[in-house]
């Protein structure tokens, strides 16, 4: 490697090690208040290039004495002293190495040697470590999400590594989790990778979304941007025509598809003790898959001649039946009986490469939403299940079904330690793509969720958290994270998230893209193609699914 100092040289290497990172001591003409932590730089060895991060700066002295008696306000002792007595010394870890000709970058099994030179990473580094987007091919996996602190470059995510996998988007509230989580889906429906199934709590994917930018108060949602590839479905078709949405169909819930497992998830909300529940499943066993409406019916002398004729306890029964007249009061979606096979609808529109987005309007309280999504989902997976199951028995012979990720928020209430095991959430988390169908949880609180699922995300996206539980939790699984710990609690509170997984080969931090009239012309789509490859889908799914012509 040539010695000769590049405009970019930051400055070189004096000591460090594998295990606990490098020391780079700053070049006196660069400014230790440049530097930012989480920074990209690469590392030239004398036959190795390490791409590298910075994670803590630091003041350094070559000798105690100086700091005894300090120049004060002489500016020309100052400028003497800087850069040669004084100096920046900054931690850099080695993230990914690229050794001599080979063009595979390798994880870092070794360090440079004394004395190599740091320069700031330029536009082919990113380019290397992170991949380019080529707008002009569609399946081109790499999609722009944001630039490092200090440049105006893009970098770019393999979108096709990060649909195969779970995946997690953190933040405290008011960092801007809603507007990372569109840049994701708005990234997977123009690259057509994936459908999508959004469980909207607040009504913010849909049409449109409120924004603390007081230039542009509203930002555009999914069914905006991407016009008859979203359908939106609304438990609350009054609220959705209200807010303006063109075409929102409405969707009902009824009593017979609600299933015991449904009031386990909810037992905290809805109070329901361990007896009340074991009391369900008699009541249900006797009175068959109409047994909530039944139940909702019966008078207190019909319990008491119930439990004498079939056991249970009358007192359980009756606490079960008003906790059950509270869901129904709550939750205005839900019928005695529904006509209309909203599952099936929506797997074919899945399966012809729609989106769904899954409005709750005015029916967005944590037992309402809660409930609908476990029971739309557990209906969903059964079904991904079969098709699955059949692909796999005759590959030859029937398609994969197309891939699926489903997005919910508040996913600490699905994926506790106590309910991870149980709730058709933890069971696709834990099964990650054996069934086409993978999560992508949103959540201020990823201590809630259950460390053997936040073990199993294949992405983790982080904005700013203030509580050392959440971050613990967040790196959960990841090897060296304690200088990944120092980098995210230096990052701002507004558009700024660390990146790190499956679908990144380094974890970095991004500025994130701002969600504007620039990002809305990138999203632009071959509208032919788009159109032809709709119909081909849809007629192929309404064909293998459901036997159409």
């Amino acid at each position: 490697m040539s010695l000769k100092k590049k405009a970019n040289y930051l400055g070189m290497i004096t000591q460090g090690s594998l295990s606990q990172g490098l020391e780079m001591r700053l070049d006196r003409k660069t400014s230790v208040e440049d530097l930012r932590v989480g920074r990209f730089v690469v590392v030239e060895g004398r036959n190795t290039r390490f791409f590298s991060m910075l994670t803590d700066v630091s003041l350094a002295t070559s000798s105690p004495q100086i700091l005894n008696f300090p120049p004060e306000q002489d500016r020309f002792l100052l400028d003497v002293l800087s850069g040669v007595s004084t100096y920046g010394s900054v931690k850099v870890q080695p993230m990914l190495m690229l050794e001599g000709s080979d063009k595979e970058l390798r994880p870092v099994k070794t360090i440079p040697s004394h004395f190599s030179q740091v320069f700031e990473a330029n536009a082919e580094d990113f380019a290397l470590v992170f991949g380019k987007e080529n707008n002009e091919q569609k399946k081109d996996p790499f999609f722009n999400i944001g630039q490092p602190l200090n440049m105006d470059i893009p970098i770019c995510v393999d979108l096709s590594r990060f649909i195969e996998r779970s995946n997690g988007i953190f933040g405290k509230s008011g960092t801007g989790k809603s507007f990372l989580t569109r840049i994701f889906l708005c990234g997977t429906i123009k690259k057509d990778l994936a459908s999508l199934l959004v469980f909207d709590m607040h009504n913010e994917y849909g049409w449109q979304a409120m924004s603390e930018n007081k230039k542009q108060p509203r930002v555009k949602g999914l069914k905006q941007l991407f016009g008859p590839e979203v359908i939106v479905y609304s438990l609350d078709a009054e609220s959705s025509k209200a807010r303006g949405i063109p075409d929102a169909r409405e969707l009902y819930i009824g009593l017979d598809q609600i299933e015991i497992e449904d009031l386990d998830l909810l037992k905290s909300e809805l109070a329901l003790s361990e007896p009340t529940l074991e009391n369900a499943y008699i009541v249900k066993e006797r009175l068959g898959n109409d047994w909530i409406s039944l139940l909702l019916e019966m008078s207190g002398e019909e319990i008491e001649e119930f439990t004498e004729m079939y056991k249970g306890h009358p007192g359980s029964i009756k606490t079960l039946q008003r906790r059950l007249n509270t869901v129904v009061q709550k939750t205005a979606y839900l019928k005695t009986k529904v006509q209309q096979n909203y599952i099936d609808e929506i797997l074919r529109h899945i399966q012809a490469g729609k989106h769904i987005v899954l409005e709750f309007g005015r029916q967005n309280n944590l037992l309402s939403y809660m409930l609908a999504t476990n029971i739309i989902t557990r209906r969903l997976h059964a079904q991904y299940v079969r098709l699955s199951e059949a692909h796999l028995a005759n590959p030859e012979g029937t398609r994969a079904p197309r891939k699926l990720m489903i997005v919910i928020e508040e996913a600490h209430k699905f994926l506790s330690p106590q309910l991870a095991k149980q709730t058709i959430f933890g069971i696709i988390a834990r099964e990650m793509r054996k069934y086409f169908v993978t999560l992508l949880i949103i959540d201020q609180r990823p201590s809630g969720i259950d460390n053997e699922i936040l073990s199993q995300l294949g992405t983790r996206v982080t904005a700013l958290l203030n509580d050392d539980k959440d971050i613990d939790a967040v790196f959960t699984g990841v090897s060296g994270s304690q200088t990944l710990r120092t980098v995210l609690s230096q990052m701002d509170p507004k558009q700024q998230a660390l990146v790190l997984g499956y679908s990144v080969p380094m974890p970095v931090v991004i500025r994130t893209r701002s969600f504007d009239n620039d990002f809305y012309k990138d999203l632009q789509m071959d509208a032919d193609q788009n159109d032809q490859d709709r119909e081909t889908r849809a007629k192929r799914a309404q064909v293998e699914l459901f036997g159409g012509s």
